[in-house]
């Protein structure tokens, strides 16, 4: 085996690479939280792909131009998964980022794996042990709890964050995305799906993002202060946490991998805590941890899960 080889198999890179996502993953959230009062949230989301397609094309247009058949045969599903991933999902997290705190952001995106699970027994059928509801049900408690802040009161006065329910229906987006990948799953190679899916998102986003800038936001100021979190959204929680999931999915397998998933909330506490000066209250540490123990009840035993393909 030659070197260069070896070294792509190598499952140390794999481990490097997996321990980075959740944290470029967390970034996202906390970068967002910083920086949404100077960046609106239909910009940063426009603004992120523009960039991402800009790394991209170069090496993933000849694959778009190379497949164009099959990307004109699947165009709906294209559409409708670009509509759910790209457009919705980082969309609504950043409109989140406005009235809620990165720790929250993080522990509801964690639960991405329940949504998939709930959402795949609702539209396809999937057999769920009963094991695997427990985990469901102390999974969606964990997240009433975060949203309650604690108190119930929060939840029968309907008094919770705006951000944490457009958190939950960012990761119902989510949901939805993974089961119709499995539902319609398009044969494409990885870049030239990836590619092909920021593409259409961006497109989607459009009329959005311009009727946010023309009619309420007024867009943001060009400076160090935007630049450097939108290059940020574009490369490490895009880019580079897309290429590390899928390299560590082929290296160890997709169980194992998934595991490294749970360390965002973990780093999103600790870089809150150091950035943007977030607490954590006694409701996150039981919030988190009936998230934490529902998702590994209900991905963990039995039939392996939904995986993620694209990173948030």
């Amino acid at each position: 085996m030659a070197p260069s080889q070896s070294l792509s198999k190598s499952p140390l890179l794999a481990y490097v690479g997996l321990v980075l996502t959740p944290l470029f993953w967390a970034g996202n959230a906390v970068i967002a939280r910083g920086t949404v009062q100077h960046i609106p949230p239909l910009s940063m989301s426009f603004w992120r792909w523009i960039i991402a397609l800009a790394i991209l094309l170069p090496i993933g247009l000849p694959g778009v131009i190379r497949h164009r058949q099959v990307i004109r045969q699947h165009l709906g599903s294209m559409i409708a998964l670009a509509t759910f991933s790209v457009a919705a999902f980082n969309s609504l997290l950043y409109c989140a980022a406005v009235t809620t705190t990165a720790t929250n952001i993080a522990l509801i995106n964690a639960t991405i794996p329940i949504f998939v699970a709930l959402l795949a027994w609702l539209m396809l059928g999937d057999r769920t042990r009963p094991i695997q509801a427990l985990g469901i049900l102390l999974a969606v408690i964990g997240i009433l709890t975060v949203i309650a802040r604690g108190q119930l009161s929060v939840l029968t006065g309907l008094e919770a964050q705006p951000g944490d329910l457009i958190m939950v229906a960012a990761v119902f987006s989510w949901g939805l995305f993974s089961v119709l990948l499995r539902r319609q799953a398009v044969p494409l190679p990885a870049l030239t799906f990836l590619t092909t899916q920021i593409l259409l998102g961006t497109l989607i986003i459009l009329p959005f993002y311009l009727t946010d800038l023309l009619a309420f936001s007024g867009g943001f100021e060009v400076s160090r202060q935007t630049v450097l979190p939108l290059m940020y959204f574009a490369i490490f929680p895009g880019i580079l946490a897309y290429g590390f999931w899928n390299h560590g999915v082929q290296t160890i397998g997709p169980g194992s991998a998934a595991i490294f998933m749970y360390l965002t909330p973990v780093y999103a506490s600790v870089l809150a805590g150091l950035f943007l000066n977030e607490s954590l209250g006694v409701f996150h540490w039981v919030g988190g941890a009936l998230i934490l123990i529902g998702l590994l009840l209900a991905t963990r035993v039995g039939r392996p899960g939904f995986r993620r393909r694209q990173a948030d």
